[in-house]
């Protein structure tokens, strides 16, 4: 749910190749900086009017299995109107407008790789995953900005486990639809399409990280990554890859989108560590959308109780 980037501007063609790729890094960093400082006032004054239907955040809302004591979730409006998802644009407030006409239906996921069988899911055969336990997941996410998200979804442990992996799956790799045409940005050179992410296995079979198909009791609207999005709460918001067509297992560490675009600066595990500085910003600090002022980042973005025992031995400002 959250990223950064640069201009759509062939510099390659023109400039030596090591200015231009530092070129783009700056450029990246300067328009994440940007879109911070605007996450305040500018971003509310472009949002589209909130539906006269639509209750209060927490209005009817099922307490989630993972809620955090003083979350409240996000307004439905901040959710739907404030987004990362480059595919359609880099202005984070107007990806809403940009993906509006976006066709999630028909849709499959290929699930792939080490594993005993691999198949093409239909979009209706991974709903069927959700049990009756599966309802609210309230989970907080960060990167700088946060927001609390009661998002509809199933473990992507259910689905792992149908397939089978095999003794040597050690990680598991993720791929976002590749449509220039349905995702217009595709067609500016500002990341490696198609997008991709990964997981370590472990990771991947943890109970908090879900599949999420909808939010606020609705199936997922196109900015939010329709119809099927990677969430994984103790991990910064570039691990929340969206509109997903495949899922491979495999042995080795996979690429990742952001650790390609800028390895210095996204390292593949990503997790939510406040003692751990982006090289250009303290991680000490997020900004709640809705709310003005900062708060204090958690550790693990508040789920150090569920997860940290995943990294035991592991130096964290290493592993970033």
């Amino acid at each position: 749910m959250l990223i950064k980037k640069p201009e759509k501007i062939k510099s390659s063609e023109v400039t030596d190749k090591k200015v231009y790729l530092n070129r783009r890094l700056f450029m990246r960093g300067a328009m994440l900086a940007a879109s911070t400082v605007a996450t305040g006032a500018l971003y509310k004054q472009l949002l589209a009017p909130e539906p006269q239907q639509r209750p209060r955040p927490d209005a009817g809302l099922q307490a989630g299995k993972y809620d955090l004591p003083g979350d409240t979730a996000t307004s439905y409006k901040d959710i739907t109107n404030y987004n990362n998802f480059y595919e359609f644009d880099t202005d984070k407030t107007d990806v809403a407008r940009k993906a509006k006409n976006f066709v999630a239906r028909p849709w499959t996921v290929s699930v792939e790789g080490l594993v005993s069988k691999p198949r093409v899911f239909d979009l209706d055969e991974l709903l069927k995953l959700h049990t009756p336990e599966d309802h609210i997941y309230r989970l907080r996410c960060v990167e700088g900005w946060s927001m609390v998200i009661p998002w509809l979804g199933f473990p992507l442990a259910s689905l792992l486990k149908t397939v089978e992996p095999l003794g040597n799956a050690q990680y598991v790799a993720f791929e976002t639809l590749l449509d220039p045409k349905r995702m217009p940005n595709q067609a500016s050179d500002v990341l490696r399409w198609p997008y991709v992410e990964g997981l370590r296995l472990d990771e991947a079979m943890h109970p908090l990280t879900i599949l999420a198909s909808g939010l606020y009791g609705e199936s997922l609207p196109p900015q939010n990554g329709a119809p099927l999005r990677l969430v994984v709460p103790w991990k910064y918001g570039f691990k929340s890859i969206k509109s997903i067509v495949k899922i491979k297992l495999v042995e080795q560490m996979p690429p990742a989108t952001w650790n390609l675009a800028a390895p210095n600066e996204y390292g593949f595990f990503s997790n939510v560590n406040p003692k751990v500085n982006h090289p250009r910003w303290s991680q000490a600090t997020e900004r709640r959308i809705g709310e003005f002022g900062r708060r204090d980042t958690l550790m693990f973005n508040g789920y150090a109780d569920e997860v940290a025992s995943l990294y035991g031995g592991m130096d964290l400002r290493y592993y970033f």
